[in-house]
């Protein structure tokens, strides 16, 4: 029998709304089953840029946030843009979806604090054009905002291609029964329709104090470096998910090293580490985090809450390994990769109900 979560985890499941539904339906839904309220939220991502010389844009979306009566959050479900397997890219905007875009992330969320994700298409903007002095412009579907000098600051447009139907739910981190506070959420959605996306994961976010300590976060890398493909294989992650890559090397030799902190950051910062690898470490390696977690990146897409505590709960007893300082072993031979793996795994389970935590 797999054990349970021992430690808060937050969520993020990746889902896909069937035709004519869409993640704001579910968030209506879970409201209204809980006797709770929707409130429109902006969710910041980037996509490429069709404007020559400019690699990306940012762009905000429109997500819902659900609150129970009492005014507790029980989750926000945002877009994602790797979900595109089986949404038609030509299809038009319904009215009512739209985003906006811009190049800086400093425009990006000024654009947030002043603009209403609720608001209609038309309306958008017109917050942000108070503050720069201007006014909107319109060009055939497009909206645009100026400053003073005629630099473009923002673009708003309809978000067709069925961006309403993908759907990552966000829980806020979850302290006990994991499984139910899951299963609320995910029940619904099966029940609408709600289907695991082709390209789709699960991630997780565990606290990052236990991790923080050079000998932890050391066999953290050592975990994801020495055990890449044996996770990948016992927790089936998918191999059409995107944004995944093993960790820069030179943040596995000085972990190897047995390095300092300063000198993981180093290598972190020279093997150009980001959030899109197999666990983002992001967040530990600075001393103002935005959200001070550890995310493990490579679970597969699901929408049953038993298979995703059953692979949770197996990533839970590995990170309870990697707080002992003693460092994780490599495998003694890569065929034994999935055996070691497990074996870690279960010593970790055992020293856990040994001393009763």
């Amino acid at each position: 029998m797999t054990p349970g979560l021992r430690r808060r985890i937050g969520f993020e499941i990746e889902l896909m709304a069937p035709p004519g539904v869409s993640r704001r339906t579910l968030a209506m839904d879970l409201a209204g089953r809980c006797g709770g309220s929707v409130r429109p939220v902006w969710h910041h991502d980037s996509e490429p840029s069709l404007v020559p010389g400019l690699g990306r844009f940012l762009h905000l979306t429109q997500g819902f946030e659900v609150r129970r009566p009492d005014g507790e959050l029980l989750c926000t479900l945002v877009d994602d843009v790797t979900l595109l397997h089986g949404l038609d890219p030509k299809s038009p905007a319904i009215p009512g979806w739209h985003r906006v875009l811009t190049d800086d992330t400093r425009l990006l969320r000024l654009l947030a604090l002043h603009c209403d994700p609720g608001a209609h298409l038309p309306e958008v903007l017109e917050p942000a054009a108070r503050l720069w002095g201007t006014t909107v412009q319109r060009h055939g579907r497009i909206l645009r905002l100026d400053d003073p000098s005629g630099a473009t600051v923002a673009l708003a447009s309809p978000a067709g291609g069925e961006r309403e139907r993908p759907c990552e739910i966000v829980t806020p981190p979850i302290a006990e029964d994991h499984h139910a506070a899951l299963a609320e959420l995910l029940v619904p959605a099966r029940e609408l329709g709600f289907t695991v996306p082709h390209e789709a994961a699960v991630h997780l976010h565990v606290d990052g104090a236990p991790f923080r300590s050079p000998d932890a976060l050391a066999n953290v890398v050592l975990l994801f470096a020495h055990y890449r493909d044996a996770l990948r294989e016992v927790l089936a992650t998918n191999p059409a998910c995107r944004r995944l890559a093993p960790l820069p090397a030179q943040l596995v030799a000085a972990a190897e090293g047995k390095a300092t902190i300063d000198e993981l950051r180093s290598a972190a910062a020279e093997g150009g580490l980001t959030k899109f690898f197999d666990v983002n470490l992001t967040q530990v390696l600075t001393d103002t985090p935005i959200r001070d977690t550890v995310e493990i990146r490579i679970l597969p897409g699901a929408i049953d809450a038993g298979e995703i505590i059953n692979r949770a709960a197996l990533v839970d007893l590995l990170l309870a390994r990697c707080t002992d300082p003693v460092p994780i072993p490599p495998p003694p031979n890569p065929g034994s990769a999935v055996e070691t793996l497990l074996e870690l795994a279960a010593e970790s389970l055992q020293n856990l109900e040994e001393y009763g935590q």
